[in-house]
């Protein structure tokens, strides 16, 4: 057990293998089994965890060419929550997954609501421009019945109001 998890309540430990362990193995073709949680100490209270994934890279599905892209997740937990190093060999097991832009931001947010069942989630993908062209995908996801559900909507039909300034990226 790594350092990190000593100490800890087992009910504070949720399924977390990876955390601390030093005989990490990165898979570089897709795998949402990866993905471990632990339970959510203020499932009562609503609140934002985000993260960025400068490094992310995904395959062309046609010409098998790389893609690069910054994946930005934020969700509303509930119970669980996704453990950060597994988050992080996720994302890396589509370095030789092929799939469009808009796939794998929706791969990656159907997995995480698979995973967690958060109150809401939102998952961006700014892509590098490729043939002169960049393109960046955003899904989100409420959860049905609650009112995350009128958020996500409103989120998505107000996206993108305000685009940034892009200064080549």
């Amino acid at each position: 057990m790594s350092k990190e998890m000593q100490g800890r309540k087992e009910s504070e430990k949720g399924d977390i293998t990876l955390l601390g362990n030093n005989n990490t193995v990165y898979k570089s073709d897709y795998n949402p089994d990866v993905l471990e949680t632990f339970p959510n100490k203020h499932p009562d209270r609503d609140y934002f965890v985000k993260f960025n994934c400068p490094e992310f890279t995904s395959l062309c599905p046609i010409t098998g060419q790389p893609d690069f892209a910054t994946i930005y997740i934020s969700y509303i937990p509930s119970e669980k929550m996704v453990e950060s190093k597994s988050l992080k060999l996720y994302l890396f097991s589509f370095r030789n997954h092929g799939d469009f832009h808009e796939d794998c931001v929706n791969i990656i947010m159907n997995d995480l609501i698979k995973l967690m069942d958060p109150k809401y989630i939102e998952v961006l993908g700014k892509f590098l421009p490729r043939g002169g062209i960049s393109i960046d995908p955003y899904c989100n996801y409420g959860k049905p019945g609650t009112k995350w559900e009128q958020v996500a909507w409103d989120r998505l039909v107000n996206h993108d109001m305000y685009p940034e300034k892009v200064d080549n990226r």
